[in-house]
């Protein structure tokens, strides 16, 4: 599926529920198996905290790996479609967001353990929270 845009991942999937007659799914439905399915991803990861090369190293746990997060993204994407959001534009709201509440240069040296970035991203989510945001 290289150099597809997610434009055309969206019509493939609208496709997909539309010929099973899953086109009329419920939201809530969806969101549960979603929470269900990443609960089977996150339990790949019980009893073991890896580093990303590790992880990486292990190719029966890649594959996996991305068995579960197909899963998990389907099932996004089949409610980001029944529900007609454009995926592109809610993604990219939202790194823009991320951004915004966590920049670049603090989370990197939060990352390289700086004294007082703990507690400034710590401030920064306390006071999106307390906004609602």
């Amino acid at each position: 599926m290289a150099n597809k845009s997610i434009k055309d991942l969206e019509k493939k999937v609208f496709t997909h529920l539309k010929e099973r007659g899953w086109d009329n799914l419920r939201p809530a439905d969806l969101a549960k198996s979603i929470a269900i399915e990443s609960g089977e991803l996150l339990e790949l990861f019980q009893w073991e905290n890896k580093s990303l090369e590790d992880v990486k190293n292990d190719k029966e746990k890649v594959e996996k790996i991305g068995r579960e997060l197909a899963d998990v993204l389907t099932y996004a994407l089949d409610i980001a479609v029944l529900l007609k959001l454009d995926t592109e534009k809610i993604i990219i709201d939202h790194l823009a967001h991320v951004e915004k509440k966590y920049p670049a240069k603090l989370m990197k040296k939060r990352v390289a353990g700086e004294p007082g970035t703990e507690a400034l991203y710590w401030k920064i989510k306390k006071e999106y929270r307390k906004k609602g945001l």
